[in-house]
């Protein structure tokens, strides 16, 4: 029996317990739920308390993969975390969550492509197992994004909110990979980055005085350029499995806002049953919305076998892309 292709295991999610509303926000901002909501979609998002790092977040959500699947951290053979916020420069934070779990000996790396890394985790994680260099594969998304928020900025602070979201992909028979696009444009770093940290920008005490350890975002170019790319990339996805918009049962889209959400969902002519949205309840929680949406959607029972799944998405780099998938129980 030859195992060419891939599927979906095990799923879970973890959002830290600590909420702030919209209303919170009011407090220390010129700003008000009514406000938020027309413009985001969002009620509420998640973050950290003091002491919580990315490694706590992914190692609930992964826990709860494992649990789902009935599987143990052994069966494993390789751990991948897609974040733009680890736990440190170095050592991967992959590395990290796969030596809590028990999986000391296993290989774990960071794939750091901002609200685009979990496509691009699924599409390397089917791509290693497709090609028979291992069995089974935990993908996990996971930030805390309100570790490099500035508060005080009300076009970003608003946005974002910290969790994880994690899937454990297989060998099967029959594949659930259908067709991938990936994308980037690394031409204009500034329209949505973090400018001190890298080589290129230490961080030292004027680049903390200047905020530039924290989010900076172009908002309005940003939002052109996503929901062109969501569009381009889920055409050039379903284009590359030989299926069309009607074949699509479900779209999991990048929670990054209701109105890009709605205006990618118009084009490609989704009715709102068929379209998963948690963003009022977590915000953008970058490479973990999507695994997020999916683990909920699974746990509710809203997938079943044989449906076609859209999932797309665009962040920092500035990178987007989608992948179709048919779900396999």
């Amino acid at each position: 029996m030859s195992l060419r292709g891939v599927k979906i295991v095990g799923v879970g999610h973890y959002a830290p317990e600590r909420v702030v509303t919209n209303a919170d926000f009011e407090r220390w901002l010129d700003t008000s739920d009514e406000w938020i909501t027309t413009r985001t979609g969002m009620k509420r998002r998640h973050w950290v308390a003091n002491g919580e790092a990315t490694s706590d977040l992914a190692l609930r959500a992964a826990q709860a993969a494992l649990e789902f699947a009935g599987m143990d951290a052994a069966d494993v053979d390789c751990f991948i975390v897609a974040t733009v916020t680890p736990d440190y420069a170095f050592p991967a934070t992959a590395c990290l969550v796969a030596a809590r779990l028990g999986a000391k000996d296993r290989a774990a790396f960071d794939l750091s492509i901002a609200c685009s890394g979990f496509i691009y985790g699924l599409t390397v994680a089917s791509g290693l197992i497709r090609s028979g260099i291992y069995r089974r594969i935990m993908l996990i998304g996971a930030e805390t994004l309100s570790k490099i928020l500035d508060p005080a900025d009300r076009a970003t602070a608003i946005l974002f909110g910290d969790g994880a979201g994690a899937v454990i992909l297989e060998a099967a028979e029959t594949d659930s990979f259908l067709g991938a696009e990936l994308g980037a444009d690394g031409s204009k770093p500034e329209l949505l980055y973090v400018r001190a940290g890298g080589s290129r920008h230490r961080i030292d005490r004027a680049a903390l005085d200047a905020k530039e350890d924290l989010i900076h975002m172009h908002g309005r170019e940003v939002f052109k350029f996503a929901v062109h790319k969501m569009i381009a990339a889920t055409d050039a996805a379903l284009a590359r499995a030989q299926l069309t918009k009607a074949d699509v049962t479900l779209l999991i889209p990048h929670q990054a806002n209701k109105r890009i959400i709605d205006a990618a969902a118009r084009y490609l002519e989704m009715p709102d049953h068929k379209v998963v949205v948690n963003i009022a309840e977590y915000g953008n929680t970058s490479a973990a919305s999507i695994p997020i949406a999916l683990s909920e959607s699974v746990r509710a029972g809203k997938i079943a076998d044989g449906e076609v799944i859209v999932f797309v998405g665009f962040g920092g780099g500035l990178s987007w892309g989608a992948v179709a998938w048919r779900w396999a129980a």
